[in-house]
């Protein structure tokens, strides 16, 4: 557990734009109902969507309704949420993460058939939303993999050439926001951040500054609640901040009591006061980097 953050931001003054992202989307139903939720209240602008998830035929089709919405076509940013280890399109070519690491690491990953599956998953969104994803990232942090965040953006570059999607970086942020926070988001950063950074700086791929989120998924609301607060009141501009809530639906979930965790904070009455004391402004991440001038190579 973190200290306790202060009350008031330790940054200038000037309003910082920050992006809440759903992940896990198509997963199961109590994610989905939760993402649609919070997206309608305007708590989050980004859903990453396994679309391998038993849940993703039924409830991509609400996703399609949300993103015609008028009022929401500019504040959600809707991306692939790659997955590898969980329920990927071809269900033999899910791997456990342990042996996807080692055959990363080893490059002794079937090169042709990682990308097959990447572009199911493509074809997958684009098919049940009918455009391409606003962003690409990964579960359980895949897509910077060694050999997988090579085939991911020669695949994207190919596609998207003209209007690349943003890549999540999981890039720790800075002293103070990851005070007491350990070990974990330093594996995470480590597994790869960097090397995809640079690749992604090379083929004209945005990022998000830094990832907040974080957590081992053992707290119960109120430390969740800390947690969150000490995000905001540390978050820098153009950061992005993951998580993972869900309604009660899905016992097999393992880690089912910290998601619904995280939906009653992120749903709560006290969330927009903690906004404003830490002056956050959340805003989808493409609508950030846009407004900052940042512009694909053609």
């Amino acid at each position: 557990m973190p200290e306790q953050a202060p009350l008031r931001s330790a940054h200038d003054g000037r309003p910082r734009h920050l992006c809440i992202a759903i992940d896990d989307y198509g997963l199961h139903q109590g994610i989905c109902q939760a993402a649609l939720l919070l997206a309608a209240a305007g708590r989050v602008q980004a859903i990453g969507c396994m679309v391998g998830g038993a849940a993703w035929p039924r409830w991509s089709r609400a996703l399609a309704q949300l993103q015609g919405n008028r009022a929401h076509r500019h504040g959600i940013d809707l991306g692939l949420h790659l997955d590898l280890t969980e329920a990927p399109c071809k269900p033999e070519a899910a791997r456990p993460l342990s042996w996807l690491m080692l055959d990363c690491w080893s490059h002794c990953i079937h090169r042709p058939r990682l990308r097959a599956e990447i572009r199911r998953q493509l074809d997958a969104f684009e098919q049940a939303l009918g455009r391409a994803p606003d962003y690409v990232d990964g579960h359980q942090h895949v897509h910077q993999f060694p050999v997988v965040r090579t085939e991911l953006l020669e695949e994207l570059r190919h596609r998207y050439g003209h209007q690349l999607p943003w890549l999540r970086s999981t890039c720790r942020p800075g002293p103070a926001a990851r005070q007491g926070f350990g070990f974990k988001p330093w594996l995470i950063e480590t597994l790869g951040a960097r090397a995809l950074g640079k690749a992604a700086r090379r083929a004209g791929f945005a990022q998000n500054r830094a990832l907040l989120g974080v957590h081992d998924f053992s707290t119960d609301a109120a430390a969740y609640s800390a947690l969150l607060r000490h995000w905001l009141a540390n978050a820098g501009d153009s950061d992005l901040l993951m998580c993972h809530p869900s309604l009660v639906v899905d016992g097999r979930d393992p880690i089912l009591n910290a998601r619904m965790a995280e939906f009653e904070v992120l749903s709560g009455a006290d969330f927009g006061r903690w906004l404003d004391e830490a002056g956050i402004v959340l805003r989808a991440l493409s609508r950030t980097l846009a407004s900052a001038g940042f512009k694909q190579p053609h």
